[in-house]
């Protein structure tokens, strides 16, 4: 049984991840052709984000049938495959469940639009508070209004996000034995983990109008929350041993983190927060184009860091997945620095408490695609701001810098395998354009490249299973103020590891606040250092070539470092 502190999570958004039949959009069959790629970096699970039937509003996130598989994705024996030939490579499947909403397209919201009683107290239906005046005057995730109005029954329904995903009524205790159906048709079919989008939602407390904000605070982290997750724990995954599960929690509490991610394991296994992603936002707004904020992010990823190890839960960590720009274009620097940059965003995530997920190209250090016309744009949320940008004063030239920066499109351009039209991920015309530096980031010219990013996140991955330091070990955050540097220190029965990463384009100094003469460094991304040298007797890693740099305390740009004693 794989221990969830010591793997790897690896990522795939599959309509971008490897196309089989060359009609432009990935499917299940290119996934498992792509399976020896994954063994070799050496990942422990595989989460596919939704792949069940839906019209595709929201690339799956509007889920119109959560028993079968979309078409354009392959066939429930694909799929079945797809877990048997994992299971070869010892790599499990997590799915994701996208249980706060369902496409207006299923079959439970088409019998509630009919008038039948029974479905339509599966979502939330309201009368307005007067002639065209909504419930409330919460705001869409995706822009606008959160009801919508239906005339046959006079009444609005909530869709906290896009207008053709309703939101399901957990109050209603038919729906949540729905969801605990699902859940166990898919532990059926060996499934071994499951990420819960946006699952803090699901409790709403008042709907009542928000004078102060767009209205999250009356629906998140909501009254019986904690109830509804250990009651899906107790009834599905929590009776297997061995499943691993994650909640994404939207602008959560830290605090409301300790009972989702506590180790009583009553809830989930662990948690996404996003706090730490909005360093480059102006409050929660992210349609603006402002420069990150170093000093925050050191401080928020310091504070989850330290308070979820003192109340004994467990984070998720990660820079990157379907949602989010590329990290290396976000904070790192895509030109001069481009693989040292993504190396030391690399290390600064896999050398900390909590499990690391790498989002597909991650490990081929990815960038944000550039795109330049909006024609090239397929994301609801970003086709939606770059009309409401414009409607606020913005310049249409201003409101194509704020996309290029922030459009969920980044992270959604085809995986990059080679250098071949389309870059080698279909035969077809894609679905959405590849992104055009593929001819220089792509997985084969790095899996001919021992330095390349590629096996630096081997290395990453395969520390944390040959040093319990890094998968047990207390967090202590070093040289706190450091305008350029983060520095923190892991220690674990005895040993030590002091992890140095430097932000920024130009030399740095550091205070490691302790004497490193004795400490060997494991690993770094310059010179070479940190290539894989000596094996044990019985095949196990004993150590690594480099020795401590002269000048410890002077990082060159985006350098990082990793320290090591017993």
């Amino acid at each position: 049984m794989t221990d969830f502190k010591k793997s790897t999570v690896y990522q795939i958004y599959p309509k971008s991840f490897a196309d089989s039949k060359g009609n432009g959009t990935g499917d299940l069959r290119g996934i498992i052709s792509k399976l020896d790629y994954l063994k070799e970096l050496g990942i422990d699970y595989i989460w596919l984000t939704p792949f069940f039937l839906s019209p595709q509003k929201d690339n799956g996130y509007d889920v119109a049938d959560y028993y079968q598989i979309d078409p354009s994705y392959g066939t429930m024996e694909d799929f079945e495959n797809l877990v048997k030939e994992a299971a070869k490579r010892e790599i499990s499947l997590m799915l994701d469940m996208v249980f706060n909403h369902t496409s207006n397209r299923h079959e439970w919201f088409q019998k509630a639009l009919t008038g039948d009683a029974k479905y339509k107290n599966y979502y939330i239906f309201k009368k307005g508070k007067g002639s065209g005046i909504p419930p409330t005057n919460w705001e869409s995730k995706f822009g606008g209004n959160a009801w919508e109005y239906v005339e046959a029954f006079d009444e609005y329904y909530l869709h906290l996000f896009d207008v053709s995903q309703p939101d399901l009524n957990w109050d209603n205790e038919d729906v949540r034995k729905e969801m605990q159906e699902i859940v166990q048709f898919w532990m059926g079919k060996g499934v071994k983990g499951f990420r819960f989008d946006v699952v803090n939602l699901i409790s709403k407390e008042a709907f009542e109008d928000d004078y102060e904000g767009d209205g999250r605070r009356f629906y998140t982290d909501g009254p019986n929350i904690h109830k509804y997750l250990r009651e899906l724990n107790e009834k599905t995954f929590g009776k297997e041993k061995g499943i691993i599960t994650v909640g994404e929690m939207s602008s959560t509490s830290m605090e409301n983190c300790y009972q989702y991610a506590g180790e009583d394991g009553k809830e989930f296994s662990m948690v996404f927060s996003f706090h730490h992603l909005k360093v480059d936002f102006m409050g929660n707004e992210k349609w603006v184009l402002i420069p990150y904020d170093f000093a925050k992010l050191k401080q928020i990823l310091f504070d989850w860091q330290t308070n979820m190890a003192k109340n004994h839960a467990w984070n998720a960590v990660f820079w990157c997945n379907h949602d989010q720009p590329r990290v290396v274009s976000r904070f790192g620097d895509t030109k001069k620095y481009w693989k040292e940059s993504a190396k030391m965003l690399a290390t600064v995530i896999h050398c900390l408490r909590g499990t690391p997920y790498i989002y597909q190209g991650e490990e081929l250090g990815m960038t944000n695609a550039g795109f330049e016309d909006i024609s090239q744009y397929r994301d609801v949320e970003s086709l939606n701001h770059f009309q409401i940008l414009q409607e606020k004063g913005l310049s249409e030239e201003q409101a194509y810098q704020i996309l290029m920066a922030h459009s969920r499109d980044n992270s959604r351009t085809p995986m990059q395998w080679s250098e071949e039209t389309q870059a080698g991920f279909t035969k077809g015309e894609p679905w959405i354009e590849v992104n055009p530096n593929y001819k220089k980031i792509n997985a084969r010219e790095q899996l001919d490249d021992p330095d390349s990013i590629f096996y630096y996140y081997k290395k990453l991955v395969s520390l944390r299973k040959d040093y319990e330091v890094i998968a047990y070990g207390d967090f202590e955050a070093l040289d706190i103020n450091n305008p350029s540097v983060m520095v923190y220190k892991r220690t674990y029965k005895g040993e030590v590891l002091v992890a140095a990463s430097n932000f920024y384009g130009k030399e740095a100094e550091w205070d490691p606040g302790m004497d490193l003469g004795d400490y060997q460094c494991l690993l770094g991304n310059y010179d070479g250092q940190g290539l894989m040298k000596s094996y044990d007797s019985q095949g196990l890693m004993k150590g690594y070539d480099s020795q401590v740099p002269e000048k410890v305390t002077v990082l060159r740009p985006y350098e990082t470092r990793l320290y090591y004693k017993k």
